[in-house]
């Protein structure tokens, strides 16, 4: 494996930015992305952002159907860092968390964890009931890391764009990756600047879109 590579989820929860920004900050780090996004993440997408499908896929290396179960990401086989679901739906978690996945991701996932790599799940709900807390501890105790984007407010983010890089800069730390967005606590400030920071109208493919 010559360059490094890692598989990105979009499952259905509030909060498609997240994967977005992932694959943005990927990019910028040369690590090739493997792309599924949910039918339900289609319907989010629609519902919080400008974007159409083919600005998020163009920003993956690699884009596969949520159906397509015999892709190669499907198996133990392919190599890669782990797997990031940004964000992750209930239902997805809970698929994971059984092992009876219907699709891609769970199935991604489920290959993921046997492997032995490093599965990340950005659950994206609250109130939790009392099954979503046990699924997580499932996730837990094979392995997966449960991590919310919960904003860190130390860092006195300027906007949402700042406060999506830091729960995605927190994410990259558990794969040993610096994207250089994060704001760490009693360091220097990073060279990010609100102008430049993610999810800004000069960053967004919507927006260059819309000047075109």
């Amino acid at each position: 494996m010559s360059r490094q590579r890692m598989v990105v989820g979009i499952s259905g929860a509030s909060g498609f930015i997240y994967g977005v920004r992932l694959l943005e900050l990927l990019a910028e780090l040369n690590i090739e992305t493997h792309l599924i996004i949910s039918r339900a993440a289609l319907l989010t997408m629609a519902h919080e952002t400008d974007y159409k499908l083919a600005d998020v896929t163009a920003l993956a290396s690699h884009y596969h159907r949520a159906d397509d179960v015999a892709a190669g990401i499907a198996s133990g086989s392919f190599r890669c860092l782990g797997m990031v679901v940004a964000p992750c739906s209930m239902r997805t978690l809970a698929e994971i968390a059984t092992g009876t996945s219907s699709g891609l991701i769970g199935r991604a996932a489920d290959v993921t964890l046997k492997e032995r790599r490093t599965l990340v799940l950005m659950a994206r709900e609250t109130p939790l009931t009392l099954a979503h807390l046990r699924n997580m501890t499932a996730v837990t105790e094979m392995g997966g890391i449960i991590a919310p984007p919960v904003p860190a407010f130390y860092a006195r983010p300027h906007n949402l764009s700042q406060m999506v890089d830091h729960s995605l800069g927190r994410v990259l730390d558990l794969f040993d990756l610096d994207a250089g967005v994060l704001q760490r606590w009693r360091e220097p400030q990073s060279n990010t600047s609100p102008e430049t920071n993610t999810c800004g109208e000069a960053a967004c493919p919507r927006s260059a879109a819309k000047q075109s």
